[in-house]
């Protein structure tokens, strides 16, 4: 085994997964629940970025229902982030699980 090969494609890994976080910081994922009536922008990176409220879904007296659907919402956007930054982890990774990319 050539250590010195195997360094070199370590250091490319690396330069080619750092590369890919950059692009996922700059790439979006949107959730919606509620039929649509709550709608969240989040980044590869898990940046919320934009939250939309339909008013029709804003009643003063159950603000219990709006807070849970955009929490909901939120944390679909959140997972739906970590997927696509997961799935482009493992393209460069070729499938290998190495603990904290995925």
């Amino acid at each position: 085994m050539d250590i010195n090969k195997l360094m070199k494609q370590a250091q490319q890994m690396q330069a080619g997964m750092q590369k890919a976080q950059e692009d996922l910081a700059g790439k979006t994922v949107e959730a919606s629940v509620g039929g649509g009536k709550v709608t969240v922008v989040a980044t590869g990176a898990g940046d919320v970025h934009d939250i939309k409220i339909d008013p029709s879904i804003i009643d003063p007296e159950d603000a219990e229902f709006l807070q849970e659907l955009v929490l909901k919402c939120v944390q679909e956007a959140i997972t739906k982030g970590k997927d696509m930054a997961s799935g482009e982890m493992s393209k460069l990774t070729g499938g290998l699980n190495i603990p904290g990319l995925g």
